[in-house]
């Protein structure tokens, strides 16, 4: 039992039973709140083992202060969440559950076996130590006309009056997996106000012809470096590699600029970046290579793949964008191996997507995350209206706005039961 001044051990009930949800329920019930975790899936952390597939990224090693700066404008909204567990703070507390980590050539953090379900196999059995019950195959249905959470499961309809809530729902990504976004209009009828869900770190349509589309759909695209300006206007440039996939683009290069990517197409309804085909040359070094082929007989094709290595998919890629004419005119094809440009046309459905944005919108919460016009309501993980690259970034802040709003229905039910 915790120290709290109360006359009856209080309950509370997460919605939810990802990483935000499990770390709420973490907290309470450390602090001897009992606690009940309902989540819509037949078992619980689907997403999160999911993630866990190509290599789980807990968090990024990178400097604290740059960090922080991944979350762009919520970073001041979720500042607070992150101080009160950090990326070392996270790392040592997977730590005690009996998961070593380490530190990939990237700066990305993983578990030393590379997967998610060990981690969370430790963390439910601590849950179910400390008086956690699980409800399994449970959706949330929103709340009756006497302002009580109901629930349904395959027995019939829940009906639940706790003296906290934590949801953590997730945003709308991956709806197999149990985020499907199905709560906004209940919320919004309760008048909490919601920024639309969009694909976040997701892929970009682009008009590719059908021989191209064929040959190269699901093809990596390596060594290159992507050029964006943003809608404030600022130049951003990336190395790294990206994937051209059955409708566009999409992998980790792409994934980084979605945000700014996203902001330009809703407002203009396309957007262009270019890709640096030749990271690792100079504009002029190039230009002078290019030049060269006027002193040989071989084929543009033959020259570009023996001088420059631009073969296979870069070449394809370069026939994709350029006319004839612009292949063979040295001006134009050295800009082009600099400065590609791809124009996207839309985002990739949210159910293709990695992740959200958009969401509750913290104006409308206190500093402890809770719902101004529902008291006794927190709000944690992708619900709330935030996004970050890949990365380790997405789960540290779900594991932080989970502690958050874990410690806010405790101090909440402190204060309201004195």
């Amino acid at each position: 039992m915790s120290d709290m001044n109360i006359s009856h051990r209080p309950n509370v009930v997460v919605i939810g039973g990802g990483p935000a949800g499990l770390m709420a329920a973490e907290v309470l019930s450390t602090a001897g709140i009992q606690v009940d975790i309902y989540d819509a899936m037949p078992s619980f952390g689907r997403k999160f083992l999911l993630a866990g597939i190509g290599g789980l990224n807990i968090t990024h090693s990178e400097d604290y202060a740059k960090f922080c700066t991944r979350y762009a404008n919520r970073q001041n909204n979720l500042q607070n969440a992150l101080d009160q567990f950090t990326p070392d703070m996270l790392r040592a507390w997977v730590h005690k559950l009996g998961v070593e980590t380490f530190v990939g050539t990237s700066g990305r953090v993983f578990p030393k076996e590379m997967k998610a379900a060990p981690l969370l196999r430790a963390w439910l059995h601590r849950l179910r130590a400390k008086g956690v019950r699980l409800h399994a195959r449970s959706k949330w249905t929103g709340w009756n006309t006497e302002g009580a959470l109901t629930l349904s499961n395959p027995q019939g309809e829940i009906v639940l009056s706790p003296d906290a809530t934590v949801l953590a729902l997730g945003g709308a990504s991956w709806p197999k997996l149990g985020s499907d976004g199905a709560w906004v209009p209940w919320l919004t009828s309760k008048g909490v106000q919601i920024a639309p869900l969009e694909s976040a770190n997701c892929g970009f349509e682009v008009q590719w012809s059908d021989e191209f589309r064929e040959q190269f759909s699901g093809s990596p695209l390596k060594s290159v470096a992507l050029t964006f300006v943003d809608q404030a206007g600022n130049r951003l440039r990336r190395p790294g590699e990206m994937v051209i996939g059955q409708h566009g683009v999409e992998g980790s290069l792409i994934y980084a600029f979605s945000r700014e990517i996203r902001q330009v197409l809703n407002m203009a309804g396309s957007a262009t970046f270019t890709l640096d085909l030749l990271p690792d040359r100079s504009l002029e070094r190039v230009r002078v290579e290019v030049s060269g082929k006027s002193r040989t007989t071989q084929s543009w094709s033959v020259y570009l793949k023996n001088k420059l290595g631009i073969k296979g998919i870069k070449m394809a890629l370069l026939r994709e964008v350029l006319t004839a004419e612009q292949l063979t005119d040295e001006a134009a094809l050295t800009t082009a191996l600099k400065a590609l440009p791809i124009t996207v046309t839309a985002t990739r459905p949210i159910e293709e997507a990695i992740s959200t944005a958009g969401g509750v919108c913290f104006e409308g919460l206190d500093k402890n995350l809770m719902v101004s016009n529902l008291p006794g309501t927190f709000i944690a993980g992708e619900m709330l209206d935030w996004e970050a690259p890949t990365g380790g970034y997405l789960l540290n802040a779900c594991f932080a706005t989970g502690m958050a709003a874990g410690q806010g229905a405790l101090d909440w039910l402190k204060n309201v039961r004195a």
